[in-house]
């Protein structure tokens, strides 16, 4: 694979529509996205299906994994694409145009340096916190907060990555937003320094 740089690295067999994307991006094989926005750093592994989100910064989206999945009316006689993809089915009838409308408007959010697991589900309207983790599998229906990892079905807290002091002295420092070259000055010290010797240095 070539090195990541300002263009977003797009693998074969991609179905990409109103989409854009921050740089070091990458998208895996076979992924769809709609409507969605990629922060700087943030990829998606294989098979990925995302509509209507907003990524932060250095997202980790394993393969499998569904955001933003699509509902269908519920309040009305029928559920079916008939009632607003009309124009399928008979050359007089119009799409639905303000569902759809409103379908887009529900957005799911994920925040910085987060990690979605292979096969996991975000409801649309969703917000996924700064540094927060989303088991495999795990269908998340409410707001995770950050640094919190969530499992299950309906997903529900686990444990916190870290305490609150030191997850908010990280949103604190925000260093999803340091430069390129400074990301790889300190690259020996992300690997290396414990949480607390690493805000120490820098926050």
């Amino acid at each position: 694979m070539p090195r990541l740089g300002p263009e977003p690295f797009i693998h074969p067999d991609c179905e990409i529509t109103g989409s854009s994307f921050g740089t070091y991006v990458e998208i895996g094989k076979g992924s769809r996205l709609n409507n969605a926005v990629f922060g700087d750093y943030s990829y998606c592994d294989r098979y990925a299906d995302i509509a209507n989100a907003r990524i932060g910064k250095f997202a980790n989206i394993a393969a499998f994994s569904r955001i933003g999945p699509t509902d269908h009316p519920m309040a009305q006689a029928s559920l079916h694409h008939f009632l607003y993809r009309s124009d399928d089915y008979w050359e007089d009838a119009e799409r639905d145009e303000a569902f759809f409308d409103h379908r887009h408007s529900r957005l799911a959010h994920i925040g910085h340096d987060t990690w979605i697991g292979h096969n996991a589900v975000i409801k649309p309207e969703v917000i996924i916190g700064h540094g927060a983790v989303v088991a495999a599998g795990a269908v998340v229906t409410k707001d995770v907060a950050p640094y919190t990892i969530v499992a299950g079905l309906p997903a529900t807290p686990i444990r916190r990555r870290f305490e609150t002091p030191i997850s908010e002295r990280l949103m604190e420092l925000a260093w999803w937003d340091w430069p390129h070259e400074a990301l790889r000055e300190r690259l020996p010290d992300f690997r290396s320094l414990p949480i607390e010797a690493f805000l120490e240095k820098y926050a």
